[in-house]
């Protein structure tokens, strides 16, 4: 029992580290969410605050519990100010003669500034105003507002960051790195990842905080020396251990473990890969990073899949266009491609120009995504006003049969702002491929699904580039005969 009593303390300590691994190096939490994320951490790790508050609001009389100022306090030590309000809420309603003063708190607590990361608040807007705050609570301390009640006057203390303070919670801080992240929620929220480890060297120099500098200072730049890993001596209890927490945390140092495994290491990494849930866009794109430096093709045509998917489902086109390119999945990049050209129809515009511009060679993965980028090109050269090249792609797209029969309308549609043109565009030759396209195109089967007001749309189209086709000829003829004579 004492045996296996070491090794889960050591597994809860693997486990804390390696969720603050997880923090700094493969989420990267910038300034403003790094102290979110470790705020999380905190909780994860010190969750009996929950099992107290529900021992204490539980209770006959939440109020007059014993434990009921160290869960308030735990709360507020935790950045969790909403649940200490609710808390709090209860010793107010019992005491009517200072009730202001806990009034003040809830608004103290209240209007504490919280960093968004989602949200359109800047990292300095959102620094100017918890400063604003935070001297709020500070002059509460200096014109004595909660001298009558003196939990409030610590919980005010330690809003403001006294380091005194905070440290006479030790028993309910218990560890060193929940004193840490305390006091940077109330002195420094928007502390930057390459300054946590000063923070932390100036409190402690605990074995932990040891591993944190190790992180810190050696992880990012000395791979293969795995010391947490090879605390035990059985490889089937390693291999385990990595199985366990890669089914909820994949991390860089488990991949480079399973490199350098030489019998089972890469089927087991195959394996976790499937597993790992690709909750962010940036998640998936350091995953498919891995197999991509692994050649590991099923696993990144998998990823990128997946991706493409849930992006064509929240209507992204152009995210869902680059996974399926990445993915070289012909077919799902055709049907992008299709929904690409119906929101042009719809709309008389492209989204997501940059990628359609830039696609390269990668148009050639399928037809219709051929037609997509020549048909953007056609657009980009026509507002450069180089008519004659846009004229000549233009053509090219409907008689090589690259463009969709179903968008031959609007392709000839297209070509009637360059046959109005003053200066002749299309040639006699040209303008006879143009006729023949239109003439094809009308000869063609109806649409059945076509509203009458459809075809009265469709008509007036055709007449419109009837005449306008037959005005360019004709101006063509003389020009062509002008310069030939």
């Amino acid at each position: 029992t004492t045996e296996k009593n070491k090794y889960v303390s050591i597994l809860l300590a693997i486990e804390l580290i390696w969720n603050l691994c997880e923090v700094l190096f493969i989420d990267a939490a910038p300034a403003g969410s790094l102290l979110l994320h470790l705020l999380d951490w905190v909780r994860l790790h010190k969750s009996d605050v929950d099992a107290r508050a529900r021992e204490v609001l539980q209770s006959d009389s939440p109020a007059h519990h014993q434990s009921y100022w160290d869960v308030v306090i735990s709360l507020v030590l935790q950045g969790r100010v909403d649940e200490a309000r609710q808390v709090l809420s209860k010793q107010a309603s019992l005491r009517a003669e200072s009730s202001s003063v806990f009034k003040r708190m809830d608004v103290l607590l209240h209007t504490m500034p919280i960093f968004n990361p989602t949200g359109t608040q800047t990292l300095t807007e959102f620094d100017v105003k918890w400063r604003h705050w935070h001297e709020e609570c500070d002059r509460c301390l200096q014109d004595n507002t909660f001298a009558s009640n003196r939990h409030l006057e610590t919980i005010c203390k330690i809003l403001v960051g006294d380091e005194d303070t905070i440290l006479e919670q030790k028993e309910l801080l218990s560890t060193w790195y929940h004193f840490l992240v305390t006091r940077l929620l109330f002195t420094h929220p928007t502390i930057k990842p390459p300054d946590l480890h000063y923070y932390a060297q100036v409190h402690t120099t605990s074995p932990i905080l040891l591993s944190l500098r190790y992180c810190y200072t050696e992880l990012k730049l000395v791979k293969n020396k795995y010391y947490l890993l090879f605390y035990f001596n059985s490889d089937k209890f390693i291999y385990l251990f990595i199985y366990f927490f890669l089914r909820v945390f994949f991390h860089l140092l488990a991949v480079d473990y399973f490199d350098h495994c030489p019998e089972f290491g890469r089927v087991y990494l195959e394996l976790q890969i499937e597993r790992v849930p690709l909750d962010t866009e940036r998640k998936a794109i350091k995953v498919l990073r891995i197999c991509e430096d692994r050649q590991m093709s099923e696993q990144v045509r998998s990823i990128c899949k997946i991706m493409a998917k849930r992006a064509l489902r929240n209507n992204r086109l152009g995210s869902a266009l680059s996974w399926s390119i990445r993915a070289k999945d012909a077919a799902f990049a055709t049907l992008i491609s299709e929904r690409f050209l119906q929101d042009y129809c719809n709309k008389g515009s492209f989204t997501d120009l940059d990628l359609l511009d830039n696609l390269g060679p990668a148009m050639l993965l399928s037809d219709r995504l051929t037609f997509l980028g020549k048909y953007r090109e056609f657009h980009r050269l026509y507002g450069e006003n180089r008519f004659s090249e846009a004229a000549k792609l233009l053509l090219s797209l409907m008689t090589a049969k690259i463009a969709p029969r179903s968008l031959w309308m609007t392709l000839l549609t297209d070509a009637l702002p360059l046959l109005e043109q003053k200066e002749v565009i299309f040639s006699v030759d040209q303008t006879y491929e143009l006729m023949s396209c239109l003439e094809e195109l009308n000869s063609g089967t109806k649409d059945s699904s076509q509203t009458d007001q459809d075809e009265d749309i469709e008509s007036t189209k055709t007449e419109l580039l009837r005449l306008a086709l037959a005005r360019n000829l004709a101006m063509a003829i003389v020009k062509e005969g002008t310069i030939e004579t």
